[in-house]
């Protein structure tokens, strides 16, 4: 009789807003989960935690970790955002990555690579255009840059026979744990302090003009699930809900799930993540096509999930 022994998934910035949802939809799966993080961190049960600094690490010990655990799938969901020198961007999008494909390539036996891109690599279009994989990639921002140098460093690797990966190109995820470094988490997080003063929230915002496409953390970790497990090595694949929704909408949308009364004032400039981008659509037909992928989640439930566990954070580190 044969023993069973489940399947390992190695989910880098396994303690990041998407990677922890990550490893909670491959613990779903049946997988034996390893979530590697810069410092310790609690993680979900049935999931073991890792701590190694990726950057300062040699890559003889990533290589190491890589053998000792032998999975299955890596997920990179790795990835500087908010509040970040350019430096800062690049050493976490573009040189981690580098560092992640050599170790890769020195295995005898490679994994399924996931890794995790952005829609921003492919920059501003016109409005109304819906981006597919075929856009041409112009990014307007450092962020979109960086993860569009990342993404490359995969691809060209996977081209050259030493990886064997995918790479998925994620629009703006909304869900339980979305940062405060965003907008919507920023915003939940004003709303939460409001509703403990118990007084009316000021929230003072960017302007709201842009029209972007937002999907659900969930909906992304569902197509991170199988792509792992279906043949796309060597593809880019645009995940969204393939609809622009204004922004001012989702704040509003936010601000009704709280139930608090909420005063919005629009000042400054755009934020430096989205700047010059006024307006995004994914297609997401070839996700549909090689993943059997569509997303299933309604942006008010996303927008629900996001405040209750910001309301629930607040409360419990008020107690402590």
């Amino acid at each position: 009789m044969s023993h069973y022994t489940a399947p390992r998934a190695l989910v880098l910035g396994g303690a990041g807003f998407v990677g922890r949802h990550v490893c909670a939809a491959f613990t779903a799966a049946g997988y034996q989960v390893v979530a590697v993080s810069r410092r310790p961190r609690p993680h979900a049960p049935g999931v073991l935690g890792v701590s190694l600094d990726l950057l300062a690490a040699e890559p003889r010990e990533i290589t190491a970790l890589l053998r000792a655990i032998g999975p299955a799938v890596v997920v990179n969901a790795t990835g500087a955002v908010w509040d970040v020198t350019v430096r800062q961007l690049t050493d976490v999008n573009v040189h981690l990555v580098e560092r992640l494909a050599g170790s890769l390539g020195a295995l005898s036996t490679r994994p399924r690579l996931v890794h995790l891109g952005s829609v921003h690599e492919y920059g501003a279009v016109p409005h109304g255009a819906a981006i597919d994989e075929g856009v041409p990639e112009c990014p307007s921002t450092s962020y979109g840059r960086t993860k569009l140098r990342g993404s490359r460093v995969v691809l060209d690797a996977t081209a050259a026979g030493l990886l064997d990966a995918v790479v998925l190109r994620i629009s703006n995820v909304v869900g339980p744990g979305t940062p405060r470094g965003s907008l919507l988490g920023r915003v939940a997080g004003q709303l939460a302090d409001a509703a403990e003063r118990g007084e009316p929230a000021r929230l003072r915002l960017t302007p709201l003009r842009a029209k972007r496409d937002f999907v659900d953390v969930c909906d992304v970790t569902d197509a991170v699930v199988t792509a792992a497990r279906r043949p796309v090595s060597g593809r880019v694949l645009n995940l969204g809900r393939g609809e622009a929704v204004g922004v001012r909408r989702m704040v509003d949308g936010l601000i009704s799930a709280s139930g608090i009364e909420a005063r919005v004032v629009e000042e400054g400039g755009q934020e430096a993540r989205s700047e010059g981008v006024e307006w995004q659509q994914v297609d997401c037909a070839a996700a549909r096509a090689a993943l059997g992928w569509v997303p299933r989640r309604r942006l008010e439930d996303s927008l629900r999930a996001l405040w209750e566990e910001t309301r629930e954070h607040c409360r419990a580190s008020r107690a402590s």
